[in-house]
């Protein structure tokens, strides 16, 4: 089954975060039309490599066009309108950058990977149960139902206003046209009776101006008190879901709603603002003693003006922050002189304002950090927002083109820092714009979420590290001496967020089983309850007998998978965090024959496998071979190694002894579709072998010594050279090749 397929599939809640990745720059149209050939490509190889991008994306519009042709002969008219737009969208989008849609394209496949894993889980960890409680969503309710109430109450009171000037219109008419008669008249009955109805009106204008002024008051409390409470933390909450997401954790979504409930404010809050100029221009036509628009005005212009200064003020945000392109599930994390993009937006979606602010990027600007670098911005630093470039239309700004670039320090301020002090020192990106409207001038600044900027890559991993602690232990956005002295973590949420790497990375989290070996392997502790771990017990430590951290181990292994044995890995078939201990036991009851796949321990970056079996005397032996590596996996597929492995016994007859992978499934059943090939027997030179060679194949080869009782170590199990066993075998007597082994 598609991946496509599978996602389908899916509940609604799940489905909901794939639709939040599907827009304009990769329409979902083409994802599901596509769907088979999409998943054949290498988008993530692309998306560091131009020439291929280039030709991925002229093979993508072909397959466009072979839709076109195929909906045409259908005379499906809405199709062919909505494709005809999609390619010519998607060629004068990417045409002079093809990369760009192998890094979305790439980004897409992984969180439908990532979701598809998190609906697997049967269980939510803390970290996402307290992101998608039950009080967050009803506060979300709550905070739409009253922006919609106070919108209401505005555009009643602007009926008010219009009553009071209409009131007041016709009050001006009548006083005037008394005052424009003969004195003589003024003293007729009838004018002393309009005289009272005159002040009768002028009683009503009295009353209805402090009415309004009333109304217009309870409008502002009711701004002032959502804004103060409850729009504060939704805002906060949605920071803190960013965050998270950063991390590898759940999608965030929420932003368009806010932007709703932020613009719908705003709007409200210009159109009391206008209320009261109107109440302005009425006051300069019509005052009098206690007349209540003198002394109440000014007050609630303030305040309006106050509001409306912190409401744009929290509606700047960075939307998704800094990232290389080329490293995608490692948000934060900088290169000196590599391209990294960010994009910000402002919640205040106002059509005045479209390509109206101009948004300029700096880096630790008026900030301390624990280090002696300096960095400034090369590229773009300065553009406009707009609400052309967002599908959503969002009045938005996105830097593609920053790199940051090290500056010249004095002498000897490198030779000072650590090994682990590049990675855990923390930089700012900041961003600062100036908004003109309706005589109101508000400068905005905001900030990124601290980054880490790394030299060389391999200070990548440690980097990463460091972004996961900050984000996992903080919801500051701003502690760039954090590192000083790194607060402890709750194992239990480090553990999510562990599990969240594999989802993120690897299209597959852990589950209770792998977690709990993680949870040993960094407290020595069997029962990990409430366990507070230290940052260098996690980063900075070797782990007990090794040259090597905990984190490193475990980023070594997520490169592994990702490079050699992902399909593996997202089908479940590699147990992999089991203990050599929890193996044995796992194993001992099983068919001889039966075998599991782990991470080595001792090794960075090695998987191995370890079967077992039944001696003559009945006794149960364990074999694991030595761990494979990446360099070793680069030449051959791990699934062709589990179907053509063999041992020489001592009886020198090569046999696979991998029959069940555990606890019971035919390893056939297991890795049969991902074979590259039907395993093939060493042919005879004229069997077609080019120019008079005997063509080869690579069988990985142990050998096991029946003469010793006790189990086996990895050293036992050292494979032999797969090319010079399939030589060894085609020309040489078995007593002869024992003697070569």
């Amino acid at each position: 089954m598609s991946q496509w397929s599978q996602v389908q599939q899916l509940e609604i809640k799940f489905l909901e975060q794939v639709d939040q990745f599907y827009d304009d720059n990769f329409p979902m149209e083409i994802r599901h039309l596509l769907a088979q050939w999409i998943e054949s490509q290498d988008w993530e190889a692309a998306s560091n490599n131009e020439a291929m991008a280039t030709i991925l994306l002229q093979n993508l519009l072909i397959q466009v066009d072979e839709q076109l042709d195929r909906v045409s002969q259908e005379k499906n008219l809405l199709l062919i309108h909505n494709l005809k737009r999609i390619r010519k969208l998607l060629q004068g989008k990417y045409h002079g950058n093809p990369m760009h849609i192998a890094v979305i394209i790439s980004n897409c496949l992984r969180e439908e990977r990532r979701i598809l894993a998190a609906a697997s889980m049967p269980v939510q960890g803390p970290l996402e149960k307290s992101l998608q409680n039950s009080v967050v969503s009803e506060r979300q309710r709550n905070v739409e139902h009253k922006v919609s109430a106070i919108k209401n109450s505005a555009q009643m009171t602007d009926q008010d206003v219009k009553y009071l000037e209409d009131l007041q219109e016709e009050f001006d008419f009548r006083y005037k046209t008394i005052q424009s008669l003969e004195q003589s008249d003024k003293n007729s009955a009838l004018i002393k009776q309009e005289m009272l109805a005159l002040q009768a009106m002028l009683n009503t204008l009295d009353y209805k101006r402090k009415e309004v002024l009333s109304k217009i008051g309870r409008v502002i409390h009711e701004i002032d008190m959502l804004m103060s409470n409850m729009l504060t933390e939704e805002l906060l909450d949605w920071k803190r879901r960013q965050q998270i997401a950063c991390i590898g954790g759940p999608l965030h979504g929420g932003l368009d709603q806010l932007q709703n409930c932020f613009t719908l404010l705003a709007e409200s809050l210009f159109q009391v603002r206008r209320q009261l100029e109107k109440l302005d221009e009425l006051l300069t036509r019509l005052t009098y003693d206690g007349d209540p628009i003198p002394v109440q005005r000014p007050q609630l212009l303030e305040k309006v003006n106050f509001l409306l200064y912190n409401l744009f003020r929290n509606s700047f945000v960075v939307e998704r922050q800094p990232c290389m392109p080329t490293h995608p599930q490692r948000p934060m994390v900088l290169k000196t002189l590599i391209q990294f993009t960010v994009k910000l937006r402002l919640l205040i979606k106002l059509p005045e304002l479209n390509y109206q602010i101009r948004v300029k990027a700096t880096i630790d600007k008026n900030v301390s950090t624990v280090s002696n670098r300096r960095f400034v911005l090369c590229g773009t630093h300065v553009k406009a927002m707009n609400m052309d470039e967002s599908a959503n239309g969002s009045l938005s700004v996105e830097f593609r083109h920053l790199q940051p670039k090290e500056m010249k320090s004095s002498a000897g301020s490198k030779g000072n820092e650590g090994p682990h002090m590049v990675t855990e020192e923390l930089h700012s990106i900041s961003f600062e714009t100036q908004v003109c409207l309706y005589g109101l001038t508000i400068n905005l600044e905001t900030s990124s979420l601290p980054v880490v900027m790394i030299s060389n890559v391999s200070q990548l991993p440690n980097a990463w590290a460091s972004i996961i602690w900050y984000n996992l232990s903080t919801n500051d956005p701003q502690n760039l001496s954090f590192f000083n002295n790194p607060p402890s973590a709750t194992l239990s949420q480090l553990l999510e967020v562990l599990s969240w790497q594999f989802s993120s990375y690897v299209g597959r989290g852990l589950n209770s089983e792998q977690l709990s070996m993680l949870a040993e392997k960094l407290t020595g502790q069997v029962s990990y309850n409430d366990y507070q771990l230290s940052w260098a017990k996690f980063c900075k430590e070797h782990l007990p007998g090794k040259s090597f951290t905990f984190w490193v181990w475990l980023e070594a292994i997520l490169d592994l998978i990702k490079k050699h044995i992902l399909p593996l890995w997202i089908d479940g078939y590699i147990m992999g965090f089991v203990s050599k201990e929890k193996e044995r036991i796992l194993l001992k009851d099983k068919t001889p024959g039966t075998f599991l796949l782990r991470f080595s321990e001792s090794n960075l970056g090695g998987i191995t496998f370890t079967w077992v079996d039944q001696l003559e005397n009945g006794d149960v032996t364990f074999h694991s071979v030595e761990p494979y590596n990446k360099g070793r996996l680069s030449a051959l597929p791990f699934a062709d190694i589990l179907r053509d492995y063999k041992v020489i016994m001592a009886d020198n007859v090569p046999e696979n002894p991998l029959k069940y992978l555990y606890p019971d499934i035919p390893k056939d059943k297991a890795f049969g579709k991902h074979y590259s090939c039907q395993p093939s027997e060493v042919s005879k030179p004229s069997d077609g072998g080019g120019k008079g060679y005997v063509p080869s194949v690579f069988i990985p080869v142990s050998k096991i010594l029946n003469d010793s009782t006790d189990p086996h170590s990895p050293s036992d199990l050292l494979p032999m050279s797969p090319s010079v066993y399939a030589v060894l075998r085609e020309h040489l007597s078995p007593t002869v090749i024992e003697t070569a082994v």
